[in-house]
């Protein structure tokens, strides 16, 4: 990956390494609006490549692949965050949803179907569902990207603000841990089995659509309202 002069070879290091990049963008574009441009975060995972390659130091019992994709993803969240990708009224609208579950959950003594929560915000079911798909992505970090291998900053040391509570440390909380488990086992059994096939199944939105028999735009409905709910729940922790 390397000249004869030392310095790095920076079309070699695309052909070798381009479709993992490649690939890695188009695993995190899948989990986010349609308004973010594939191109866009390969171009910044690209970055992060070129800065591991300056940085990877053999003998430091990480494989080089696993220390570039640390990069790869945090130059792509870095990309997002500085491109301001989610539009303010999305933002008001996942809070605005989180507190209608809430809400709607306290008067209710369960938890409420979309068309309770739709009225809970004053809006018809398809203008709540639209929303829902908006939120897609709206809170995105990978757990590997806590802390670099190396010792160095993550995505998360440097953008969380100052005197905000520490996530590493929430998720070293037992109690919260629990909570979470407890969450989750409170999720309506569509949006339980939804969660369970995309995060421990690994599986993506269109395979679990085939799956459940509805399209891939209904599953991530689906997906970001399990998501509001735990929010929702576990706001106290954050």
């Amino acid at each position: 990956m390397y000249t004869a002069q030392g310095t790095l070879d920076r079309e070699a290091a695309i052909e070798r390494y381009g479709p993992m990049v490649r690939r890695a963008a188009s695993q995190l574009a899948a989990k986010l609006p349609a308004n973010v441009e594939l191109d866009d975060l390969a171009q910044a995972g690209m970055i992060g490549l070129f800065d591991a390659m300056t940085r990877f130091e053999a003998g430091q019992g990480a494989q080089f692949e696993t220390f570039a994709m640390q990069r790869v993803r945090g130059a792509m969240l870095d990309e997002l965050r500085s491109a301001d990708w989610l539009p303010r009224s999305v933002r008001r609208n996942q809070r605005a949803i989180e507190r209608a579950i809430r809400a709607a959950e306290q008067r209710l003594r369960r938890a409420p179907g979309e068309a309770e929560i739709a009225a809970e915000l004053g809006v018809d079911l398809r203008e709540y569902q639209q929303m829902l798909a908006d939120a897609r992505g709206a809170q995105l970090v990978h757990l590997d990207d806590f802390g670099d291998e190396d010792g160095e900053e993550g995505f998360l040391d440097r953008n969380v603000p100052a005197g905000a509570p520490d996530p590493s440390a929430i998720l070293g909380d037992s109690r919260f841990r629990h909570a979470l488990v407890d969450a989750i086992e409170r999720l309506p059994e569509r949006e339980r089995l939804v969660m369970g096939m995309y995060y421990e199944q690994e599986m993506n939105l269109k395979e679990i659509g085939a799956v459940l028999g509805v399209t891939e735009s209904r599953i991530s409905q689906i997906h970001s309202q399990a998501v509001a709910r735990l929010r929702a729940q576990l706001a106290g922790w954050t």
